[in-house]
C-alpha cells in the first residue's frame, strides 16, 4: 500500500514500564521484584529498558532502590538508561555504575515549574551541565522532552518551540530526543504537524516517540510518526504509567499493543509478543490491579 511506504522496516522499542510506569504506582516493588521485571522482559528480546530514576525518595518513592535494581540487571547484558534530574542525581547514577542516562525538559513553563522546580531555560541549563559532566565520563545520555502537543497547565504548546528545544538538547550532546505526548491529547495530524516542524532541526534518525494512551490514540499517533521516518518507540509493559503532575492522564501506550500492530505489519522488533503478554499478565496480578493494554487481555 503506497499509504505505507515510508515506514521503516525495523523499529526499536524503549521499554520504559519499570521507570516511567513503576513509578507513578501506589504500591511500590520491591528490588528483587524490579529486577525479575527487567530479566523477564530482556527475555522478551528488549534491548532497551529504563532501569529506574536517580531522584529523591521522598518525591518518588517507588524508585528508592534504583541503585539495587541496575546493579543487578547489568548481567542481562542489555541497555539500562536511568533517569537523572541533576548533579546529584548524575552522581549517584556513576556510582551505580550506569552507562546511559536519560535527562528531561518540557516545552511547557508551567509544567516544567511543577515537575523540576524550574524554568525551561533553567531547566536546559541543568542539562547542559550533566551532559558536560556525562560526557567526560563516557555516559551515553538520552533527552526527553515533555508536553509536546499539550500541557494541562499551559494548554497546546507551539511545535517550533518543541523543535527549538530539541534541537538544542541535540547539541548539548544527547544521542537522542524522545518526543513525548505527556497527557495523550494527540491526533495523528497534530502529531504530523508537530513532526514535521521537528525534523527541520533535527535528523529524523535522532528522535523518539513517548505517547500516552489517555484518549486512546496512541498507536493511531505513532502510525504517524512510523510514515514520517521515526524507528524509535518508547511502550511500557502493560500500558504501566501515567503522570503525577497532570491529573487524568492515564498511562504509556502498552509495548504489546505497539508489538502486535507492527508485527501485523511486517515491522521487525525482534521481541516476541507472547511473552510479553505473559509479563503483562503477571504485571496486572502482581500490581492486583487492571492494566490499560489490550492485547494481554485478549489472550
Amino acid at each position: 500500500m503506497t499509504l505505507f511506504k515510508h515506514i521503516p522496516a525495523t523499529v526499536k522499542i524503549v521499554e520504559v514500564g519499570p521507570r516511567d510506569g513503576l513509578q507513578n504506582e501506589s504500591m511500590t516493588l520491591t528490588s528483587e521484584q524490579r529486577v525479575h521485571l527487567i530479566e523477564q522482559l530482556s527475555k522478551a528480546g528488549l534491548k532497551n529498558i529504563e532501569a529506574g530514576s536517580f531522584v529523591s525518595p521522598k518525591w518518588v518513592p517507588q524508585m528508592a532502590s534504583t541503585h539495587e535494581v541496575l546493579q543487578a540487571s547489568k548481567a542481562f547484558n542489555i541497555n539500562l538508561p536511568v533517569l537523572v534530574p541533576n548533579e546529584k542525581g548524575l552522581d549517584a547514577a556513576i556510582e551505580a555504575g550506569a552507562e546511559e542516562i536519560a535527562v528531561f525538559t518540557a516545552t511547557s513553563e508551567a509544567f516544567c515549574l511543577k515537575n523540576t522546580n524550574c524554568t525551561v531555560e533553567e531547566s536546559l541549563e541543568r542539562i547542559r551541565q550533566i551532559t558536560i559532566l556525562a560526557s567526560q565520563k563516557g555516559i551515553r545520555v538520552r533527552g526527553y522532552v515533555s508536553t509536546v502537543l499539550d500541557c494541562p497547565y499551559d494548554g497546546p504548546q507551539d511545535p517550533q518551540k518543541c523543535a527549538d528545544i530539541s534541537a538544542e538538547l541535540i547539541k548539548m550532546g544527547c544521542y537522542e530526543v524522545s518526543l513525548g505526548d505527556t497527557i495523550g491529547h494527540g491526533t495523528p495530524i497534530r502529531t504530523e504537524t508537530l513532526i514535521q516542524a521537528v525534523v527541520k532541526k533535527v535528523p529524523v534518525n535522532k528522535l523518539a516517540v513517548h505517547f500516552h494512551d489517555t484518549r486512546g490514540q496512541a498507536l493511531s499517533n505513532l502510525l504517524v510518526a512510523l510514515q514520517m521516518g521515526i524507528s524509535v518507540i518508547d511502550s511500557s509493559i502493560g500500558g504501566l504509567g501515567g503522570c503525577p503532575y497532570a491529573k487524568g492522564a492515564s498511562g504509556n501506550v502498552a509495548t504489546e499493543d505497539v508489538v502486535y500492530m507492527l508485527q501485523g505489519m511486517g515491522i521487525e522488533t525482534h521481541v516476541d509478543l507472547n511473552q510479553l503478554v505473559v509479563i503483562a499478565q503477571e504485571m496486572s496480578q502482581l500490581l492486583q490491579k487492571q492494566l490499560p493494554g489490550r492485547v494481554h487481555k485478549a489472550y
